[in-house]
């Protein structure tokens, strides 16, 4: 019971840091910039030809591409960013670690999702899932 009861407190005590760290996250850090996918749960990007991206625009609205482009409304509470009704469109591609990555972003920011912004690395995660991306200069 003694080792339940530490655990408990030691995950309400880290629950807490997490927190509180995103919470100072306000849209206006996110508005016209322009991220470069990175890694994906750990692992290097390893594609050809451009780099997945994400985007904000000065309102939040969230644009980019993995394989298909999407684009959506997006929206920011207690670090946890959502984009409802997310359009994207549907091609094939080639490489399948990008169609992939066309499923992990249409489930992350339709469900909900974590982000930091931490100098000059966008990291968008879940229990499961994490991207990490690197600021990029505006198009």
């Amino acid at each position: 019971m003694k080792k339940i009861m530490t655990l408990v407190a030691l995950s309400a005590v880290l629950s807490g840091c997490v927190s509180s760290r995103s919470d100072t996250l306000k849209p206006e850090q996110l508005a016209n910039q322009r991220f470069v996918l990175e890694t994906v749960n750990g692992q290097p990007v390893q594609l050809t030809g451009q780099l997945p991206e994400i985007s904000f625009d000065k309102d939040l609205r969230v644009s980019g591409k993995m394989c298909n482009g999407f684009t959506g409304q997006g929206k920011l509470s207690g670090g946890e960013l959502t984009v409802k009704h997310m359009g994207m469109t549907m091609m094939l591609c080639a490489e399948p670690q990008r169609n992939e990555l066309d499923h992990t972003i249409n489930e992350l920011l339709s469900n909900g999702v974590q982000v930091d912004l931490t100098n000059n690395q966008l990291t968008l995660a879940t229990a499961n899932q994490s991207l990490v991306y690197k600021r990029a200069n505006k198009a």
